[in-house]
């Protein structure tokens, strides 16, 4: 079974991108491994199809697994509607774990999802040296392959720290249950592939718009070398992305993020998932994930400007914590472009009024169905990079340039952080603010061993005044709320139950 289900995934071939050749498609029923994988045209839709995941990765959960699994957002309680614990237990740490495994469906299907990239992408990287077509657009093809497979990993890296190794097509059973690979056997498969994209890939000047990029996967990897504390690696390459050219920072932060139709691939994004509002399937639903719950029709038109807008029932999620809104300090620009507020009257809270993450709140057509992109790294957060890098090597002076630029598009003075200590405080609380619901604090409080203080801390908060966290007065927590604050995911148990090897 688990071998079908990989084969099927090789030959379900998709897409994204915004441009008309980046949007087309051949039917699966068209393809088989004996006629598929030959012409460039056939690479190229093979491509598409390892970015297809992306779209589910971070509509769906990413979000949950990240940003909601930290102290920036939480959980909006609907005691009318009942509880939905998987996404509940994430929330408030309270994850099912037995033997080192957990039978959390979103844990399972980020999982999945990534190990759909690594398939893709191995079937291409297996095949595309042997064909014959264009040398350059080849090397353009394989980067892209490269830099899927690297970031899927990069993916696993940072939620389970260890992962199977599959850098073959899976062709039987057997080699379906691939051996586990250690954190430092992925960090060699993400640096050996994101240095092949690198070199293979376009930068941005030249490639089609929302495809990978040499930018991009300099800047991954940048994230990985950070990780593992190589600040001079990490400085090298950020400072080549930063000479490149290609990228800077939009004027203002209001219009860094796209529309539903407009803004996509701007000056400032490095890489991005790709949505298209309309009837076609790439449409995403996140904004919708993040409204607060239950929620009127007119109420929602506020906010969507849809002309079928449809009352929101369930529950809501990852509303920003009064921690996140207390963060950002006076004068900044980016507060008030990133946290909205919508007036829920039918709601059980009695503080009726939530905040909601309004840099993703843009008008549409369709109820339900947007086409806003989603960031998965900008300009702004090569700057940190640099300056963060720069910093950890005693070059604070030089470091606080880079820093200053983000924080003057933020309407903010220069940092007053001189030493190294408070510049790297410093650092980590305007990533916090500057970077705020794209799914990176949580990463940043496991990489700098901070998690366990910031969530204990949390936990404590919200249990002392769950109203201030969007309870009803006198609702109690869960017993087993913020009793598993741990550094990475357990494994998922129905992974395990295939592949002997998962542990």
């Amino acid at each position: 079974m688990k071998n079908k289900i990989i084969l099927s995934c090789l030959l379900a071939v998709g897409l994204t991108g915004c441009t008309e050749s980046f949007l087309e498609i051949t039917p699966e029923t068209s393809l088989s491994s004996v006629t598929f994988f030959k012409t460039q045209s056939d690479f190229q839709q093979a491509v598409n199809a390892c970015y297809v995941p992306l779209r589910t990765i971070y509509n769906d959960r990413s979000w949950l697994l990240s940003e909601q699994h930290s102290d920036n957002t939480y959980y909006a309680r609907n005691t009318a509607f009942g509880a939905t614990e998987q996404q509940e237990d994430l929330a408030d740490f309270s994850i099912p774990v037995s033997n080192g495994l957990t039978t959390n469906t979103h844990v399972l299907n980020q999982y999945r999802q990534d190990f759909l990239i690594i398939a893709r992408a191995n079937q291409v990287l297996a095949l595309i040296d042997k064909a014959d077509f264009d040398a350059t657009e080849k090397a353009n093809l394989k980067g892209q392959a490269q830099f899927m497979r690297g970031f899927a990993y990069f993916e696993l890296y940072r939620y389970f720290n260890k992962a199977p190794l599959q850098l073959t097509p899976v062709t039987t059973r057997e080699a379906a249950a691939a051996k586990m690979g250690t954190a430092a056997d992925l960090e060699k498969i993400i640096t050996d592939d994101l240095v092949g994209a690198a070199a293979n890939l376009k930068p941005k000047s030249t490639q089609e718009a929302g495809r990978a990029t040499s930018g991009a996967a300099k800047t991954v990897l940048a994230n990985l070398y950070i990780i593992q504390k190589k600040w001079a690696e990490a400085e090298k390459l950020m400072k080549e992305v930063v000479a490149e050219g290609s990228y800077s920072l939009i004027p203002d932060y209001n219009n860094v993020f796209s529309t539903s139709t407009a803004n996509k691939n701007n000056a400032e994004s490095v890489f991005e998932v790709q949505f298209q509002e309309g009837s076609n399937g790439y449409n995403g639903t996140f904004m919708y994930n993040f409204l607060p719950r239950p929620m009127l029709e007119s109420e929602l038109k506020t906010l969507s400007g849809t002309s079928n807008p449809q009352p929101q029932t369930g529950e809501g999620n990852n509303i920003p914590t009064p921690d996140i809104i207390a963060a950002y300090e006076a004068g900044d620009l980016r507060k008030d472009a990133s946290i909205g507020y919508i007036l829920c009257s039918s709601t059980l809270w009695e503080g009726k009024t939530y905040p909601i993450i309004k840099k993703y709140m843009k008008t549409h057509s369709l109820n339900g169905n947007h086409g806003m992109n989603w960031p998965v790294y900008r300009y702004s957060e090569v700057l940190l990079f640099l300056a963060e890098a720069l910093n950890e090597q005693g070059k604070t002076a030089e470091a606080a340039t880079y820093m200053n630029m983000v924080r003057k598009r933020a309407g903010l003075p220069n940092t007053t952080a001189t030493s190294q200590a408070d510049f790297r405080t410093a650092l980590i609380k305007e990533r916090r603010v500057e970077l705020a619901f794209e799914n990176k604090r949580w990463h940043d409080l496991v990489r700098t061993d901070t998690y366990k203080a910031v969530i204990t801390a949390r936990g404590e908060a919200i249990k002392k005044d769950p109203f201030s966290y969007y309870y009803q007065r006198g609702y109690t927590l869960r017993s087993n709320s913020f009793s598993v604050i741990e550094k990475y995911y357990p494994m998922p148990a129905d992974e395990a139950a295939l592949n002997p090897n998962i542990k």
